[in-house]
């Protein structure tokens, strides 16, 4: 062998073990109260892209489900989940997981091998699997991972309860008491979707106080300008229109402001029909009124697409 190679290997085995070296110096991100670990075993290029972003993944992951539980975050001073970022840069989506269920707190490693391409679905899936061993004492089907995850995480909660509620009220799929709790359920506070107005909406009729009673012994229920129309004929209508004023907060109360403004729109022309003292060109500028602020409340929820 000339010098020119035998020094060449001796650089290639110098850069080498340099490399080694470094990947045994990579820092460890801690996350999570000290419950997260995570080790990069990898070149630095690979550590500076993927090291920070798994870590912070994980945290998040973890911090959600902390909320699901209701509990307070634990401190921990070793580890119960610890997550090796790899070095392979092909795709590999593989997720390994080895499980010590013998430690305290126990502790489960997982293993993403090539990070760039790691199956994030299934390291979430795996994570909630880690948490619930350690802090629930208790093993998680991928199932039931997944619906405690979507159960845990809030914009997932509201998507799904406004899933279960459209097959309800839409495909007429589930149990009608269920369906009726769904719809007084205040699902994302502070916000109208158009299921919350158009909800709003349906309730917008008077009815008989009694099931088989009828208004002026003809009508099942009344909108509320036919009210208007009749009101003056039957004095059960004012009766049930103050009544009315009490329902109205259980299905517009808490979801944004224009559905607030419309509900408050219909309570007050309610209450003046219940009195008998207002004229009727003047209810019927309450009632107009309160119906533009609906619409404005449905425009608004359409573009919105809550």
């Amino acid at each position: 062998m000339n010098a020119i190679a035998i020094v060449a290997s001796v650089l290639m085995l110098a850069l080498t073990r340099a490399e080694i070296i470094e990947r045994m110096r990579a820092p460890v991100i801690t996350q999570a109260d000290g419950m997260i670990k995570v080790y990069a075993s990898c070149p630095e290029d690979m550590r500076r892209e993927f090291q920070s972003p798994v870590a912070r993944f994980a945290a998040d992951t973890v911090s959600t489900l902390w909320s699901g539980i209701a509990k307070r975050p634990e401190r921990y001073r070793k580890p119960a989940i610890i997550v090796y970022v790899g070095d392979i840069r092909t795709n590999n989506a593989e997720v390994v997981v080895r499980a010590d269920t013998n430690s305290v707190p126990q502790v489960t490693r997982l293993y993403l091998k090539a990070p760039g391409f790691a199956d994030l679905s299934r390291f979430r899936m795996e994570l909630v699997k880690a948490f619930y061993r350690t802090v629930e004492k208790r093993e998680l089907s991928d199932d039931a991972a997944i619906d405690a995850y979507r159960a845990a995480d809030p914009r997932l909660r509201i998507a799904d309860e406004r899933m279960k509620f459209e097959d309800w009220f839409v495909r007429g799929k589930g149990d009608y008491e269920e369906g009726l709790r769904m719809m007084r359920r205040i699902i994302e506070p502070g916000f109208a979707s158009q299921r919350d107005v158009l909800i709003f909406a349906s309730r917008l009729y008077l009815y008989p106080p009694e099931y088989d009673l009828k208004f002026l012994n003809r009508y099942h229920q009344l909108s509320f300008r036919e009210a208007l129309a009749l009101s003056d004929q039957d004095p059960t209508i004012r009766l049930m229109a103050a009544l009315k004023v009490q329902t109205l907060p259980v299905f517009g109360g808490g979801r944004g402001d224009e559905l607030s403004a419309a509900m408050y729109g219909y309570m007050n022309f309610l209450n003046e029909l219940a009195k008998g003292d207002m004229e009727r060109d003047e209810l019927r500028s309450l009632l107009d009124e309160a119906d533009l602020k609906l619409n404005l409340a449905l425009e608004k929820a359409r573009k919105e697409r809550r």
